[in-house]
């Protein structure tokens, strides 16, 4: 979803021009998460209905992060690294916009304005999220909406709890540490999800068109995308609090399926283990792992989160397993090839992946955290594989290794207000058994990364 120069422009223009009126509309969005510290450690919205609707309002906001690194990598396969030094990595910027359509009902936009992958302005999605449905005059469905919420649009797909904690673009604020987990489980896709949640019981389902991007060709390949949520969620006062939830995730084939490859911002460990010749946009996902599935996908997540006073805990339990389409024997030869052969479909791959974080929140506002983060992926992994179709011997399957990275990361911050953070973190993350020829063999990323946030 690209826009053009001309179109950034104007869409700065339209910032500047509308940010008065904005903020002199702006009230409180019902069923709404905040882009500030207050809407830290928010998953689902609540079903509390505690505003009142006095009519259509518009929200302006956005999201901005500056980062400092200073990180050394290395490697034992020989293979040269890009040059880092010390220094600014580029700025990223969100643009959210959000509004009170009707009682019960809003919708929200965001637009990354800046970004390590995207450095022009992209569209993230939009959805319409609806809690009320007064506009269908029917006492039955006004009683039953008490404890429903349908989301609809081109949307970030509510699969686990840690998509909630993740680092997107600009907004740095829900993530007390610099980048997400090494298996980034996160994508946008067109569809709708229904969630059901009564006294702390949380279930939902969802399906969406199985791409990042809409389309309207007719392909074999194209199929959708099935996942659910069941959970619990209960608070015990105002700084206690425990939840649990299970989220499953199906998709039999795509064109283009990115669950591990959904992020258009880039991760916060800039050239971390890329070669000589990376590029910003090109080698904007450092130190994250994509298992590149696209056909067979079935992944579960479970999530643990415990708070008690200051201190919390957060878990991720992933299984996934599913292929490519070069393994799914789908990659044919062109006639021009002149090469008979064919290939035949390839055992699923599969991969896991533990985090924790702890934490310890202090002060007043709980505006300063100190913790600490383990996260380990293991799995197979293909390396090798070409799609030349039009050269006979251009298409190869590849082959597998079974690798595992680690990475351990120490963390502190300060709110200084509830729109204004300062964070920063030392990393440590290693690569162990890739090939002995491959970038990764051997490979070894450490040092801090800074950063300095606003958002509202």
């Amino acid at each position: 979803m690209r826009t053009t120069l001309k179109f950034k422009i104007a869409t700065l223009i339209l910032f500047a021009g509308f940010v008065q009126i904005g903020f002199a509309q702006r009230g409180e969005i019902q069923y709404f998460r905040h882009n500030d510290q207050s809407g830290m450690n928010v998953f689902e919205t609540k079903k509390n209905d505690t505003l009142l609707f006095d009519g259509l309002k518009l929200r302006l906001g956005a999201n901005f992060t500056q980062g400092f690194q200073s990180l050394t990598h290395s490697n034992t396969s020989g293979v040269s690294l890009y040059d880092m030094a010390p220094g600014f990595p580029l700025a990223q910027a969100n643009f959210n916009i959000d509004v009170q359509l009707a009682d019960g009902v809003r919708l929200n936009l965001v637009s990354y304005m800046s970004a390590h992958h995207h450095n022009e302005t992209w569209v993230k999605g939009g959805y319409m999220q609806i809690d009320k449905v007064g506009f269908l005059h029917s006492k039955f469905l006004d009683k039953m909406w008490t404890d429903l919420t349908l989301k609809v649009g081109h949307m970030e797909i509510n699969y686990g709890d840690a998509h909630f904690r993740r680092s997107d673009g600009g907004n740095t604020f829900f993530n007390p540490f610099m980048d997400n987990n090494i298996i980034d489980a996160f994508t946008t896709e067109i569809g709708g999800e229904l969630a059901w949640q009564h006294k702390g019981i949380i279930i939902m389902g969802g399906i969406t068109n199985g791409e990042i991007q809409g389309s309207v060709s007719r392909q074999a390949d194209r199929a959708p995308t099935v996942y659910g949520k069941i959970g619990y969620d209960r608070s015990f006062g105002e700084r206690n609090r425990i939840r649990l939830t299970g989220s499953f995730l199906s998709k039999t084939s795509s064109i283009s399926g990115t669950l591990y490859g959904g992020d258009r911002t880039g991760s916060n460990y800039q050239y971390a283990m890329e070669p000589v010749d990376a590029t910003l946009t090109g080698n904007a996902f450092s130190g994250r792992v994509n298992p590149n599935f696209k056909d067979n996908v079935m992944a579960v997540m479970i999530n643990p989160f415990i708070k008690l006073g200051g201190f919390e805990l957060f878990g991720t339990y992933e299984l996934s397993k599913g292929k490519n389409a070069v393994e799914n024997g789908e990659v044919k030869y062109a006639a021009s090839a002149n090469d008979a052969a064919t290939f035949l479909k390839l055992e699923d791959r599969q991969f896991t992946q533990y985090a924790i974080d702890a934490l310890y929140r202090f002060g007043k506002r709980e505006q300063i955290f100190i913790g600490a983060k383990y996260n380990n992926v293991k799995g197979t992994q293909v390396f090798g594989q070409t799609t030349t179709a039009t050269v006979a011997g251009g298409i190869k399957q590849g082959t597998r290794a079974d690798v595992w990275i680690d990475r351990i990361s120490a963390a502190a911050g300060w709110f200084i207000t509830r729109n204004i953070l300062v964070k920063g973190e030392y990393v440590i993350q290693t690569y162990n058994n890739y090939p002995t020829a491959n970038i990764l063999a051997g490979g070894k990323f450490s040092g801090f990364v800074l950063q300095g946030s606003i958002a509202f």
